[in-house]
């Protein structure tokens, strides 16, 4: 059975997605680029100002969950420039200081709404 997690503390979906599903214990958690959940606006600036607010995002669905970035497993970073990845690690590794997930880091040619970071999570309850 699946279990749909939602919060009006993160960007509402813009398609026909959840913001996360739980099943069997495990969250799969949906993208997140970095938009203001309260004006729907884009957080605009350098790669870590983006980052600081995707990860923002991911803490608001994870603690509609009862979690927190300690129950993250594996992540999958998506970014516009590789040049940035530097950068968006600095602010990255703030929420994952010990006990770091699996993860992924992709270079993609776009990303919805121009931005230039894109991070998914999956965590276990």
């Amino acid at each position: 059975m699946k279990k749909i997690i939602e919060t009006s503390s993160a960007p509402a979906p813009v398609g026909p997605y959840s913001q996360a599903i739980e099943v069997n214990d495990f969250i799969y958690c949906s993208g997140q680029i970095p938009l203001d959940a309260t004006s729907g606006a884009l957080v605009l600036g350098d790669i870590q100002a983006q980052t600081e607010k995707v990860m923002q995002n991911i803490s608001e669905v994870l603690k509609a969950a009862d979690l927190n970035f300690s129950n993250v497993v594996k992540t999958a970073i998506f970014l516009t420039d590789m040049s940035d990845f530097t950068p968006m690690n600095q602010i990255y590794a703030k929420y994952f200081s010990e006990n770091p997930p699996a993860r992924s880091c992709v270079a993609v040619s776009s990303l919805p709404k121009g931005v230039n970071v894109e991070i998914e999570v999956i965590a276990h309850r």
